[in-house]
């Protein structure tokens, strides 16, 4: 099953697809997510999102500065304060 990931700014939507996996830069550190993760909320430090497509694909990287990130039943949502 597909994870479904969203990135948002301030100004807009920047993503809202189905993924295999996202590696978000947590203040306290890396954190990858797939489906059916536990539900949390992290804060995120500039840096960049890993976006796997596929489980063996590479990885698309995302530049982003600040924010949250939040993982539930539907997914996960990443609000950034700006993407690069």
């Amino acid at each position: 099953m597909p994870l479904h990931f969203e990135l948002v700014t301030p100004e807009k939507l920047v993503r809202s697809e189905d993924v295999y996996m996202v590696v978000v830069p947590g203040t306290e550190g890396d954190f990858g997510v797939l489906e059916g993760h536990a539900p949390v909320m992290s804060t995120i430090r500039d840096g960049a999102l890993s976006v796997y497509r596929t489980e063996k694909g590479e990885p698309e990287l995302i530049a982003i500065e600040g924010g949250f990130a939040e993982v539930s039943a539907t997914g996960l949502t990443v609000l950034a304060e700006r993407t690069a």
